[in-house]
């Protein structure tokens, strides 16, 4: 029998040509579902591996099909983060999303980096959790499985501040428990041999992500959700293409 065809949904809120070029581009690896507002997308793709498909509510269209299994993935492109994610919560009855970026630096080094979220891994059982999903993802694509966990500061450092004392204290438990390596504040050493980079918390996560992608000429391809029972992998609408971000939700059905 020949292997069946994945298909891969993604949304369009804005910048159409920019989500239909990458949808093309993938289309090789699976089929491209385009889920957008009427009219949002004027011409059509002209391949028939993309579909495009017009709802009212394109991001509930989107979460609906692949809770149901129309699609086997989704993206989120350039739809709204906050309904789009609320929907995908409610669908999936859970609190909050747990993500995994994949992060490719100017120089070319790709590695993961989780939390990324300012309301994700605040707690050693959730580091412990996301360390371990993270590995999963790493073997995945290609990554080295060794984890190395951020901290606030050197060992030296020890002493200036209780708010760092506290963070090296975490880090080093999280390293012990998950046989992971304390990198301290050490990020640009720890990407050489860590295929997975734990940050000290959300809101750190969140500013070493958009500064690596929106300062640094770096990219971010996208961060599967991993609490979640289908496969969605999130996106910010500043993307330059998300090619990479649909090749990675294709790659996590294998």
């Amino acid at each position: 029998m020949p292997a069946k065809v994945r298909r891969v949904g993604i949304g369009i809120l804005e910048d159409p040509d920019k989500v239909i070029e990458s949808a093309i581009a993938a289309s090789g690896t699976c089929e491209v579902i385009c889920y957008c507002r009427p009219g949002v997308v004027s011409k059509k793709p002209g391949n028939p591996s993309v579909q495009i498909t017009e709802h009212a509510s394109p991001e509930q269209a989107m979460i609906d099909d692949l809770m149901a299994g129309r699609i086997d993935a989704a993206v989120r492109g350039t739809l709204p983060s906050n309904a789009t994610l609320k929907a995908l919560k409610i669908a999936e009855g859970v609190d909050h999303l747990e993500r995994i970026a994949l992060l490719e630096t100017a120089r070319g080094k790709k590695f993961l980096l989780t939390p990324v979220g300012v309301d994700e891994g605040w707690t050693v059982p959730e580091k412990l959790e996301l360390i371990r999903k993270g590995k999963i993802i790493a073997k995945k694509f290609g990554l080295p499985e060794k984890t190395g966990v951020l901290s606030g500061g050197r060992l030296g450092d020890v002493g200036r501040h209780k708010q760092v004392d506290a963070s090296m204290a975490e880090a080093e438990l999280v390293a012990r428990l998950s046989g992971s390596e304390h990198c301290e504040i050490l990020i640009e050493d720890a990407i050489e041999t860590c295929g997975l980079i734990i940050a000290p918390d959300g809101i750190s996560g969140n500013l070493i992500f958009r500064t690596l992608t929106f300062l640094g000429n770096g990219y971010g391809h996208g961060a599967p959700v991993v609490n979640i029972s289908r496969n969605f992998v999130d996106t910010s609408r500043a993307s330059p293409n998300y090619t990479n971000a649909l090749l990675l939700a294709a790659s996590l059905l294998e």
